[in-house]
């Protein structure tokens, strides 16, 4: 240590000596110094206050002397050596003590060895060696971390370098898009990346520009928005893998997909057309929905209207002709039997289907005129309603009402029946 230095401390060791400026109590004030002059009568000598500060030096290393002298001692060097080994014990436990850290929840700590990686340590209370051997990074593995491509901050601060993109049809298109992702491997994302961030975001930007290459163009603005993020996303993670970035792609965010602003009314435009064709399409196809199983189901109904036509007269002809066949086989049986009833049904089937009125014309009474149809239509309904049937009295000689007036039931079907077996007998004597 310089001469000057130590002087200083000794002086400075003397100034604080409750000494300074009074006489000792032992001597009453009467002692002096080897100069022969007191201590209060002025400053310090500089030789005595560099021998009181060697003595104490001395006591603090252990000098066995300890006596005063012209500051010639001879040190204790193992009391020397006790001292400065249990300061080098202090510093020693301070430099391991400096080896304590802790780790937050959700964070990791990584620890190099002379700057080389060595583990990874969970979260709490952890030590390493001290530096210079090892240090620690803590990484925050929990965060969610975003990165924006296409636009900073704000969608309306774009980066047409990063947004404007071609797609399969050759048309360009703008995108904005945010990236989020966590750290899965700390040790891979301080260690084989430089700039991470800016890592991720070129993945992203290479991963969507590959993606968007091989759509249409209305796939990536209307319907396919989902299906770009999707594949984006699994292609950003087969990327980062294969960098071994330690990152793990958790979302990718469509913030706005649109046509450069440019063209934006022409591109307005096409899509209005575009709409309009839709639906004029889709008018047309409605008509025709309702037009076509219309004329199916018409068409449908004809064709079976037709073989139940063809069905209907196949079989009246196949009937006719058993009857036909059936007529023939008994007319030969029975030449005029058959023929009188033949004329029978002939006659029964077209008085059925017409109206029949009686005259009198053998008597010449012009006034006889009956209604057979109207007068049997009448007492069905009288009979359906109940009512009791009203008529007048029959002619004796005739067996009919006068002109106009109807006859009973009963009567009427009489006088029909009597007059069938009359017309009937006489045509069976015009055959004989």
């Amino acid at each position: 240590m310089p001469i000057p230095l130590i002087k200083k401390i000794g002086l400075k060791f003397s100034l604080n000596d409750p000494r300074w400026g009074r006489g000792s109590s032992q001597d009453n004030g009467q002692n002096q110094n080897q100069d022969g002059k007191r201590p209060n009568d002025g400053p310090p000598d500089l030789d005595q206050l560099w021998r009181e500060f060697n003595q104490r030096l001395n006591r603090l290393f252990g000098n066995r002397g300890g006596g005063r002298g012209d500051g010639n001692y001879s040190p204790d060097m193992k009391g020397a050596g006790i001292g400065v080994g249990l300061i080098a014990v202090i510093v020693a436990f301070l430099w391991l003590v400096s080896g304590f850290f802790i780790v937050q929840e959700g964070q990791t700590a990584v620890v190099m060895t002379f700057g080389k990686y060595s583990h990874t340590t969970p979260a709490g209370f952890n030590w390493r060696w001290p530096y210079p051997i090892q240090s620690h990074e803590v990484v925050n593995v929990s965060q969610v971390r975003t990165v924006e491509v296409g636009y900073r901050s704000n969608v309306r601060n774009k980066q047409p370098r990063e947004s404007l993109m071609l797609t399969d049809d050759e048309n360009i298109i703008d995108i904005q898009f945010a990236v989020q992702y966590k750290l899965k491997n700390a040790a891979e994302w301080i260690f084989n990346n430089r700039e991470q961030d800016e890592m991720v975001r070129q993945v992203a930007e290479t991963s969507i520009r590959e993606v968007v290459g091989r759509s249409k163009m209305d796939f990536v603005l209307y319907e396919g928005r989902e299906k770009v993020a999707f594949d984006a996303s699994q292609l950003m993670q087969q990327i980062a893998d294969r960098y071994k970035a330690g990152v793990q792609i958790t979302n990718v965010t469509m913030q706005g997909v649109q046509p450069p602003e440019q063209v934006q009314a022409a591109f307005d435009d096409a899509v209005k057309a575009g709409q309009d064709r839709e639906r004029q399409k889709n008018e047309g196809q409605a008509y025709a929905n309702d037009v076509i199983p219309r004329a199916r189901g018409a068409a449908s109904r004809l064709l079976q209207e037709a073989e139940a036509y063809r069905a209907r007269v196949v079989a009246n002809a196949e009937g006719d002709a058993s009857r036909f066949r059936q007529v023939l086989t008994e007319y030969q049986k029975a030449p005029a039997v058959t023929r009188d009833r033949m004329y029978i049904e002939t006659m029964q089937q077209i008085f059925a289907n017409t109206a029949k009125v009686m005259v009198d014309s053998r008597t010449g009474n012009n006034l006889l005129y009956l209604p057979l149809d109207k007068l049997i239509s009448q007492s069905a309904s009288e009979s359906v309603a109940g009512k009791p049937n009203v008529g007048t009295a029959a002619q004796p000689s005739s067996g009919s009402s006068a002109a106009g007036e109807p006859l009973p039931p009963v009567d009427a079907q009489r006088q029909r029946d009597s007059r069938s077996r009359d017309s009937r007998d006489l045509r069976d004597r015009e055959t004989r």
